[in-house]
């Protein structure tokens, strides 16, 4: 087996041998920020164990609009660090560390009624700014083309959907798409237990301290004392649950889903402003799976945090009837096949005495980096996806000095994530079954990268190559084959059918096709589990 493979034995093991030998860092939280702080470590060349209450990508890093982007927003609100700082990270995505993950994505606005002139003028002002950092990251133009004003059947072509009357042209725009967040976070964990990280799921911490935790596992009940010389609070809008010196003001952002042939399969991402904002968009966002992820939305979250957070109907209602603003015929709550939310960890800098403060639409994305007056450990706190990586190795620098840890320098802006390149040192199938080249279809790839082959060629189960909805009556728009769920156990992790259906593929966004292969999904998992 591959020294990057996760599975249900190797976790059995690594969570024996935490039970006796103390670790150099114990992250908490199987997140993009935490897994990035991993591999930052484990790259760095200390032992590291990272705990997960539940599986990799369970909260915040499943539910972002799946972009790798510039921070155009930013720049509009006047955060030009934050923005400079995600076109740094974008560039480092997309040629350096995941260019097999992240595609350029053409972003259209049009010019049309449903846009006022003047906010056609901003946008253009801002997507020339955006194109500024674009060029001070390094990022060729044939990476991301520059933005331009294209006519109006070109706009017409890359979304099919937008109205064509009083269509007058459109900005095209360009920026970085993830294939699948969760899939990020995935190759983030697997690229650091390569390294000797034990990436430990179903596993809760509680009772954090300077030099450890208490852990349990969620499957048997068991609990340990893991040890280690310096802890990592990367629980992201949980932390305050686990540290109370943490102060976060959570946004809660919710996106719809629909079929991609309800917006005649666009190539490009409609951008549409929302009224009376100058930097607010929302986006329609072509995705895998025959699927338009429609969001976003930025409310306030206060309270409990749950562990799934729920989109409400007024956000919805919004999200459908700004989008329809551009459309030839507008989108209907019938044409809704799912809707998720996910919560920001946005942190609150104001003091007790400096009243409500901003929106949490207006407050800064920026990271903090901190050790804990009440635990010890070192908190990394708010942030983004696209700056996860920038989040790790601050919060690395700042747990090698506080703990007085010998440690090489980062160099994860150079370390590319499996699949970003042929595996070194990838041992055969015990049994080796014919690799099946004529598969290796263009959504394997872009899930895949350079393992798409390994996926079908180390698969035993009959069928491999097959859907996991062959036969299934309304699944054709789902091209995950038997082959990638037997691989979510066998080398990423996957304990069970929700893991798969939930995370590994992203099936389960849609609730009808969650419920149509849920079954075929089962049984493949048990199969695969018994032969490890």
């Amino acid at each position: 087996m591959h020294r990057t493979a996760l599975t249900a034995r190797r976790r059995a093991r690594e969570l024996d041998e935490l039970a006796s030998e103390p670790v150099d860092l114990l992250v908490v939280g199987g997140g993009v920020t935490g897994a990035g702080v991993a591999l930052d470590a484990a790259a760095r060349g200390l032992s590291v164990a990272l705990a997960e209450a539940h599986d990799l990508a369970w909260g915040t890093s499943r539910w972002s609009s799946k972009l790798a982007h510039g921070g155009l927003r930013y720049l509009a609100t006047g955060d030009v660090g934050v923005a400079r700082e995600s076109a740094r990270e974008r560039h480092v995505l997309m040629t350096r560390t995941a260019p097999h993950l992240v595609r350029a994505l053409p972003q259209v606005l049009p010019l049309t009624s449903g846009v006022g002139p003047r906010q056609g003028i901003t946008a253009g002002i801002g997507f020339g700014l955006g194109d500024l950092l674009r060029r001070d990251a390094g990022t060729s133009s044939d990476v991301l083309p520059a933005p331009r004003l294209a006519r109006p059947g070109e706009a017409a072509r890359l979304v099919p959907a937008v109205a064509r009357e009083h269509l007058h042209g459109a900005w095209v725009a360009h920026d970085g798409q993830l294939v699948d967040d969760a899939r990020l976070v995935v190759a983030l964990a697997r690229t650091a237990a390569g390294r000797g990280a034990k990436i430990l799921t179903r596993v809760r911490a509680t009772d954090l301290r300077a030099d450890g935790a208490t852990l349990q596992d969620t499957l048997t009940g068991a609990t340990l004392t893991a040890r280690a010389r310096v802890v990592v609070n990367a629980t992201g809008v949980w932390a305050g649950t686990v540290d109370p010196s943490v102060r976060l003001r959570p946004s809660r952002g919710t996106h719809v889903v629909v079929p991609a042939a309800r917006l005649g399969s666009p190539a490009g991402a409609l951008m549409v402003p929302v009224p009376g904002s100058g930097s607010r968009f929302v986006f329609a966002l072509p995705a895998q799976l025959g699927r338009v992820i429609i969001g976003l939305t930025d409310e306030e979250a206060p309270g409990p945090v749950p562990d799934v957070p729920v989109p409400t109907p007024s956000e919805i209602d919004f999200l459908l009837a700004t989008v329809s603003r551009v459309l030839d015929r507008p989108l209907l709550p019938d044409d809704v096949v799912g809707a998720f939310a996910g919560l920001r960890p946005l942190v609150d800098r104001a003091g007790p005495d400096d009243g409500a403060g901003p929106g949490s639409a207006d407050l800064s994305r920026r990271h903090l980096v901190e050790v804990s007056p009440s635990t010890g450990a070192v908190n990394v706190l708010g942030g983004k996806l696209t700056t996860y990586r920038s989040m790790a190795e601050d919060a690395v620098d700042l747990a090698v000095k506080h703990a007085g840890l010998t440690a090489g320098p980062c160099w994860t802006a150079n370390l590319p994530l499996v699949g970003a390149q042929p595996p070194v040192g990838a041992q055969p199938p015990v049994e080796p079954v014919e690799t099946r080249t004529d598969a290796l279809t263009p959504a394997l790839v872009a899930r895949y990268g350079a393992e798409s082959e390994q996926v079908l060629s180390t698969a035993a189960l009959p069928g491999a190559a097959s859907a996991v909805g062959q036969g299934i009556a309304g699944t054709g728009h789902l091209d995950v084959t038997r082959a990638e769920v037997e691989w979510a156990v066998t080398h990423e992790g996957a304990l069970d059918a929700d893991d798969v259906l939930d995370r590994r593929t992203r099936i389960g966004l849609v609730p009808a096709d969650r419920a149509a292969v849920r079954d075929v999904v089962e049984e493949l998992v048990g199969d695969a589990l018994a032969r490890l």
